[in-house]
This record gives structure tokens, sequence and C-alpha cells, in this order.
């Protein structure tokens, strides 16, 4: 059978490296992670290398807004409980995603026509309550999401302007902080974006908005650095970025991370792009790690075979560390590497 044989080789080669990559980020005193999906546990081998491979799990869709409270007095909590009893059982920490978002928001709220009281009271009390359910079960939840633009400035979004929640400028944000602490004061609390990684008009308007918060006592603990990279990354100033939030008092995490490369009409990858994806991934992974500041580093998918880059950058893929047959690839031998070789 097909499976068993991508299970025999991939035994086969963690046999000869030794360790898994979860084992070795563990004695690096880092987490590695994946973004999951309830709907693939039953699929072959991709529990098996979840369980093997990674030490952090974090849905990649199930705890949204959109998924998790579907009605405005229902919430579906099954599909997010079942990957917290999967990470349970195989001693992974898991981590909540994301709770404000301008993205799969349910119908009932885009369509509801709330005023701006309306949608305070609304939010407050979805955070309240998703947090409470998973309270001692998630670490830390990325709080808010891409709320900026790459230009540094606020996105238009039905919490902010469309029509908000009532507060000016960076205001939405610091008030889901402070009901995200007073809904579990044990859990990190993360802002995370994208096309931040290096030092930029976006990630200059984080790093201003995150020193006000701290100067101020609005409850962060953390940045994601979500880092969905092409073949030509901007990370000249990626450790700088890394070192600057860190002399805030920041628990930065890279906590999206793939790499998309051109594919041909039956989705396959020119083997050079291949070996250029696993310098970048080894570049990203030795960067975090030369920061304390640095906790953890997930991929956005466990497999090519259920990667969400297809589907939205056309005629790109293969933007993972493990291809469609969970087989490891140039990706994950770097990331392994970039392990190996820290100190």
């Amino acid at each position: 059978m097909p499976i068993r044989v991508s299970c025999v080789i991939l035994a086969a080669a963690l046999a000869a490296s030794g360790q898994s990559l979860r084992d070795l980020a563990k004695s690096k005193g880092v987490y590695f992670g994946a973004a999951g999906a309830v709907l693939f546990l039953n699929e072959g081998d991709y529990p098996t290398v979840l369980a093997r491979e990674f030490n952090q799990l974090e849905p990649e869709n199930d705890t949204k807004f959109g998924p998790i409270h579907p009605a405005p007095e229902t919430y579906a909590w099954q599909r997010a409980d079942a990957l917290v009893e999967f990470g349970a059982k195989h001693g992974m920490r898991m981590r909540g995603h994301t709770l404000v978002w301008h993205n799969q928001n349910p119908a009932w709220l885009t369509k509801g026509s709330f005023t701006p009281v309306q949608l305070n009271g609304i939010l407050e009390s979805h955070i309240a309550a998703v947090m409470r359910h998973f309270r001692g079960k998630m670490i830390g939840w990325d709080v808010v999401n891409e709320a900026f633009n790459d230009d540094g400035t606020m996105r238009s979004t039905i919490w902010y302007d469309k029509p908000g929640i009532g507060l000016q400028g960076t205001g939405y944000i610091e008030q889901a902080f402070k009901w995200a602490r007073a809904a579990d004061p044990d859990a990190k609390l993360f802002y995370n974006d994208y096309n931040n990684e290096a030092i930029c008009a976006k990630s200059d308007a984080m790093y201003a908005m995150v020193k006000d918060f701290k100067a101020r006592g609005v409850p962060i603990d953390g940045v994601g650095l979500q880092m969905h990279l092409t073949l030509k990354p901007n990370l000249d100033t990626y450790e700088a970025n890394i070192e600057r939030f860190e002399k805030l008092g920041m628990i930065v995490e890279i906590t999206e991370l793939d790499v998309r490369v051109p594919v041909d009409a039956s989705g396959k990858a020119d083997p050079a792009d291949l070996v250029k994806q696993a310098e970048i991934y080894e570049r990203v992974v030795r960067g975090c790690l030369k920061f304390s500041a640095c906790k953890a580093i997930q991929v956005w998918g466990v497999t090519d075979k259920h990667s969400w880059i297809p589907g939205v950058f056309k005629g790109t893929g293969e933007a993972l560390i493990f291809d469609k047959a969970y087989q490891p690839k140039p990706a994950y031998t770097a990331v392994r590497k970039a392990f190996e070789a820290a100190k």
C-alpha cells in the first residue's frame, strides 16, 4: 500500500538522522509547530507525521470567528476540541488563531447592519466565550490578525471603520487585548501579521503600536511574523526586526511559515527551486534561533497536499516541508540542519 511505503520511507529517514524535528526543536528550547485541520486526522500519514514531527499545533481555520461562531447564539466547538484532544494526546502545545480578523467572519455578522455599540458587545462576548472555553488548553492566542496595510495604515474592516466598534486608531486592537486578558489571564497574547518579517512600513507601525501599548500597560505578550514567503524574500533586516521587538520585551514567533515556488500545470516544481526554497527555510530558522525571544517556528500546514497556496497564488505551490505523499523535501533537511547547527 502507498501509505505503508511512505511511512516506512519516512521512518527510515528519521532513523538515519536520529531525531524528529520536534525533538531537535525541544533540545534548542523552542517549539516547532504546524497549522492543522481535524478533517485530515483520519487520513493515512497525516496524524503520524503531525504527531512525530511537531510539538506545537494550531487550528488552521477551526478557531476563526466564522467556523467557531456560525450563528449569534451558537458556538461550534467540536472540530477545535478534537484538535485540542489530539494535541494533548501527543504532547503538543496548543496555540489559538484568531479572535479578531477581517476575513472568515460569518454572514450573520457581516450582513447584520450592526451599530458600533452592538459590534462592541458582540466582539467582547465572542472573545470571552472562545477564550474561556479553551482556558488552560491554549497557551496563547493571535488576538488580532492583519490589522495593518502594507504601508502601515490601518486596514479598513468591520472592526475598525465598517462601521467599527466605536474606537479610533489602534483603539479596537487595544480593547481586544484587554478583553482577551480578562477572559484568560494566563494566555500569551499576540498580534499577528504578514509582510512584517523585515523592517518596513508595516512592521514599523506594529513596532510603534507595541511600544505604545507597553508604555501604557496594555496587555500584549508577543508578535507573530507569518512569513508566507516567495523565492525572493526580503530577509536582509529580518534579524534586526526580531531584535527590536525583543528589546521591547516581546515574544516573537514565526507563525505561518511557507515558501511558495512556481509550479507547472501538474503542480510540480523545478528541483532547483526546491533547493532555493530549502535555503530560505534554513535562513528563517537560523535567524529565529539566534534570539531568546523567538520561542516558536510554525509552518502553515503539514503537507503540500493540503496547502492553501495553490488555491490563492495561482501558478505556485509546493510550499511546505513535506510533499503530497508526505515525503520530506529538501526544506525538511534544511530545517533539521538549522536546528542541529544552533548552539
